[in-house]
């Protein structure tokens, strides 16, 4: 924690955690935001829908590539530097979608939009820890997760309303301004966190014994995978809203809010319980309580899809559900995989983002296309895809039974 911390920011702590969530919130928006234009676009270039499939597996993989590197440029030359850069890189990378005459040059800028957005997310997370000891670090991670839980949801409500009255270009044309509104508001407000007795320097040996270090702690991998690979078990029916809601829920496009209302209402108020409970519940009681949240409705939710015919009145729910159980407990893992190296903590948060990106990528590349129409198909994968984060957490419990243990209020280093 920096020992300035106090003077750093002088405004409200809530108005911190709207910066830094939209920060992290670019990332997921603008993964979705051009999915429901998704047909429009193939048409107007000459596209395959498999090479539509790939500028969002390009956007994906290049966010996964960068985030290994975001966090140790930023523990090196600080948090400000590598969030100001990232996002006017993206902000060009948006331009030049909104540009593109092929294929190939839109699949190439959603790359470089991948490659630059990671920057938000994983620095977002170090600044958090960089200015609050644990429990107020846990709450302002869970109000980040509220707004960035309602990236994913949102974005595809707002990329359809720009499709219909605007066309697909506008799409690319309204991240582009996002993308400067961020910039200029992060150089007017965001603090440079990392004290400079802090930074690591950045060379090729020190770098690579950090990478070790974290890469071969058995504790951080069964973190990160218990954080970031369960959130796919909502995030495969996001990427799968096309299929799920318009084949299976016969919903018009202008009736797909419901679904993202359900969702993000999940993801609000899982969070703000999380930030209810810190300092007052034992982390790994409250990553319990996510993990038989997520557990039980994914078991229900597959046998509902086995034994009836799918329906609007009840098929949304779980997934709502779901949507609470992995938002009360992600605010808790994320912060446990911080504090595990606290001088390397903005290459942890880059490590762990990278995990949890490459399954997004994974998920929609390769997952997604393969069950989108099948209920059962979803359903299963979902439970899959939980049951992984929810195994890492059971063997690092049970080989680790201190880890998260302790109510924290005060600062750990």
């Amino acid at each position: 924690m920096n020992p300035n911390a106090d003077k750093l920011w002088p405004g409200p702590r809530w108005a911190l955690a709207v910066l830094l969530a939209l920060l992290g919130m670019l990332g997921p928006f603008s993964i979705d935001t051009y999915i429901p234009a998704f047909s429009s676009i193939a048409r107007a270039l000459g596209a395959t829908p498999v090479e539509m499939q790939q500028t969002l597996s390009a956007y994906l993989f290049g966010f996964a590539f960068m985030n290994l590197f975001h966090g140790a440029l930023a523990d090196s030359f600080g948090r400000r530097p590598v969030v100001l850069w990232g996002i006017a890189m993206f902000t060009l990378a948006s331009a030049g979608c909104a540009l593109s005459q092929s294929i190939g040059q839109l699949v190439f800028f959603r790359a470089m939009q991948g490659l630059s957005t990671g920057a938000g997310i994983v620095v977002s997370r170090a600044v958090i820890r960089d200015m609050f000891p644990p429990a107020q670090a846990q709450q302002v991670m869970s109000q980040v997760t509220i707004y960035f839980g309602v990236a994913p949801a949102l974005a595809p409500i707002v990329g359809g309303w720009l499709f219909v009255h605007l066309g697909w270009h506008s799409i690319f044309w309204f991240l582009t301004a996002v993308g400067g509104v961020l910039w200029a508001s992060n150089y007017r407000f965001l603090p440079e966190t990392l004290h400079v007795t802090q930074r690591q320097p950045f060379e090729v040996k020190h770098l690579m014994r950090g990478y070790w270090q974290l890469g071969s702690s058995p504790r951080f991998l069964l973190l990160a995978l218990a954080s970031g690979v369960p959130f796919n078990g909502m995030f495969l029916y996001v990427l799968s809203a096309p299929a799920f809601l318009g084949e299976h829920m016969n919903l018009q496009p202008t009736q797909f809010f419901w679904f993202f209302i359900l969702t993000i209402s999940g993801i609000m108020s899982g969070a703000w319980l999380s930030g209810r409970l810190a300092g007052k519940v034992a982390p790994k009681k409250q990553i319990r309580h996510g993990f038989v949240i997520m557990l039980s409705v994914s078991v229900l939710n597959l046998g509902a899809n086995l034994l009836f015919t799918p329906h609007v009145s009840w098929a949304l729910i779980p997934i709502a559900v779901f949507s609470f159980g992995w938002a009360l407990m992600v605010p808790v893992v994320t912060l446990l995989v911080l504090d595990l190296y606290p001088e390397r903590r903005g290459m942890a948060s880059s490590l762990q983002a990278f995990i949890g990106s490459t399954a997004n990528g994974v998920v929609a590349g390769v997952i997604a296309p393969l069950v989108m129409h099948s209920t059962v198909g979803l359903a299963a994968v979902s439970l899959g895809l939980m049951c992984i984060g929810l195994v890492a957490w059971l063997y690092l419990h049970a080989r680790w039974p201190d880890i998260g243990r302790a109510i924290s209020g005060d600062d750990a280093t």
